[in-house]
């Protein structure tokens, strides 16, 4: 039991993580970035707060670090200032200040991750664009991605997988990835403190909506539709757009959306969240008529404060079993006015109702045999030892049920099988289809990729470069063969199509048919991709019998 406690621990902390890493390659998606042409003349775009100048590479103009806003601590974001000439926009921009990635002090993970965590500063609101072309009067789909990392930590730019070249390439599409405020920073909630920071503890969640007014106003300079908007994210990044499905500011501002391992059925109450604001000035000593001067104290003593706040509060929800949210500490709240409700519990928002909604998970996620070399050749004896202390006398019946969604299984799979992240997944689909709006599609990744012989299995982020079709850039984490690229062609191609018209179909798929409770249907994506109806469901309900933990 206390292996299983540890490796739980060491885990979740990967939920701050992402993946990616760049290799060369000589197979049909290679990674040949080509001549660059940055000049007066090239890759120059009209936004509504001046000109900005990007670059053009392999056929797609790129443009980074452009500012879509500005905000002040904890203050919600406004327009960014306007400028005078052309803006040099051709290199990332800042992100937003975090914790320490401890996966940098792991070899094996810093080799496949490869993390590219940039530069840290408040100024930190910014969007990065790869397009096709610019100003030509077409209307392609925009795609707007959100990146991972919980509401923590992470950047639009700490994957390589996150390029979007290939992605604009091969669909014609407008890629868009973005930074925006995390942790404290994102997510303190002051409400009680005084009405100057009534929405402090959705300043994160309000930079998103931000983001996607910048998207709405000027995507049409970059050759995007802004008719035609589809959110996307992994991990935090599908928490966020199941926030941003429920989110009223945001309503009309996307049109289709994508939820990689990541659904939120619920998020912070706001007496758990207000416990954690008067804990942080607990902490620091003070009373809430000082409030103002958490606004220009250094971040690194605000953010050891949050952290000793966040898990002070989180002992005590958890002692008195109501800690219901996936994400405990910093992340959005219901504070009644940007976020009115709980986004599907005990219903999908209204507002979405209209807009469709593909999800999935990886079949491994947090994939305990990756981080603990001893469970890689765990014998089945050892694995339902660990199994009993989740299961108790419902252990057998687990392994049961395994054998039957999973025929032929290893030891280990017994353990590495998610058991985090499809029960929510499985509860947000349901509610969404149940609701007899727009079609709910649902995917599950079970490609294990052969690198570092094996070890990586199909965890946390690794569908992410087969969705951007950087399988060859991302070859630490996919190996970059061609079975790879067969399924990234598959899977990128599905993504494209979904943004375009609502309906993931694509070549070389079987026909992918709408979730409902009824059918159970999930496409399993593999080297041979099939269709599976409530495969799982015996297992899953044993899992969902137990409390689903978060983080």
């Amino acid at each position: 039991m206390k292996k299983l406690i540890l490796t739980s621990a060491v885990i979740a902390a990967l939920l701050v993580a992402a993946c990616g890493t760049a290799a060369k390659s000589k197979n049909s998606s290679s990674y040949n970035i080509g001549s660059v042409e940055a000049d007066s003349r090239t890759a120059i775009a009209e936004t509504t707060y001046g000109k900005v100048a990007g670059y053009r590479q392999d056929g797609i103009n790129i443009f980074k670090g452009i500012p879509y806003a500005k905000a002040e601590r904890f203050m919600a974001p406004e327009p960014p200032d306007k400028w005078e000439g052309v803006r040099s926009s051709r290199a990332y921009g800042p992100t937003c200040p975090q914790g320490k990635r401890m996966g940098w002090y792991s070899d094996e993970q810093a080799f496949a991750f490869d993390w590219d965590d940039g530069y840290p500063d408040e100024d930190c609101l910014r969007v990065n664009v790869w397009t096709p072309g610019i100003n030509d009067g077409k209307k392609r789909p925009v795609m707007v991605w959100l990146h991972g990392g919980g509401f923590s930590a992470g950047s639009g730019q700490e994957l390589p997988s996150y390029d979007g070249t290939n992605l604009a390439k091969k669909g014609d599409v407008v890629v868009v990835t973005l930074n925006h405020r995390l942790n404290i920073l994102g997510f303190l909630d002051l409400s009680v403190c005084g009405d100057k920071y009534a929405k402090s503890g959705n300043a994160g969640l309000l930079d998103l909506v931000a983001a996607l007014h910048w998207v709405h106003d000027n995507i049409a300079s970059f050759g995007g539709d802004a008719s035609n908007v589809t959110i996307f994210g992994q991990s935090g990044g599908g928490g966020k757009v199941s926030m941003l499905l429920a989110t009223p500011s945001a309503h009309g501002l996307f049109h289709k959306a994508i939820i990689q391992s990541g659904s939120m059925v619920r998020t912070m109450t706001p007496e758990y969240s207000r416990r954690i604001g008067a804990a942080v000035l607990e902490e620091l000593g003070l009373t809430p008529a000082q409030t103002d001067s958490l606004r220009t104290m250094p971040y690194p003593r605000l953010l050891a404060a949050g952290d000793k706040a966040v898990a002070k509060v989180k002992a005590q929800a958890d002692a008195a079993g109501e800690n219901h949210a996936f994400i405990f500490g910093w992340a959005p709240v219901v504070d009644g006015d940007v976020l009115p409700s709980q986004p599907f519990d005990p219903k999908a928002p209204e507002q979405s109702r209209d807009i469709p909604v593909m999800l999935g998970t990886t079949m491994h996620e947090f994939t305990a045999s990756t981080y603990v070399p001893a469970f890689r050749n765990i014998d089945k004896a050892g694995a339902v030892k660990i199994l009993k202390g989740r299961y108790g006398d419902r252990t057998d019946e687990f392994v049961e049920a395994y054998g039957k969604a999973y025929p032929g299984y290893q030891p280990k799979d017994l353990i590495d099988i998610d058991v985090i992240f499809r029960p929510s997944t499985l509860s947000l689909a349901k509610i969404k289809a149940d609701q007899q709006g727009a079609p709910v599609y649902m995917y599950m990744f079970a490609w294990e990729s052969p690198v570092m012989d094996g070890i990586l299995r199909s965890t946390h982020c690794m569908e992410i470069p087969f969705v951007f079709n950087n399988v060859v850039r991302h070859a630490a984490m996919t190996g970059g063969g061609d079975d790879a690229q067969k399924l990234a062609d598959r899977m990128s191609g599905a993504w494209v199509n979904f943004a375009r018209t609502g309906n993931p179909n694509a070549d070389g798929l079987p026909q992918w048919e709408p979730y409902t409770s009824e059918n159970g249907a999930a496409m399993i994506f593999d080297n041979e991709c099939r269709m599976r109806y409530k495969h799982d469901k015996e297992l899953m309900d044993i899992v969902m019998s137990f409390p689903v933990r978060g983080f």
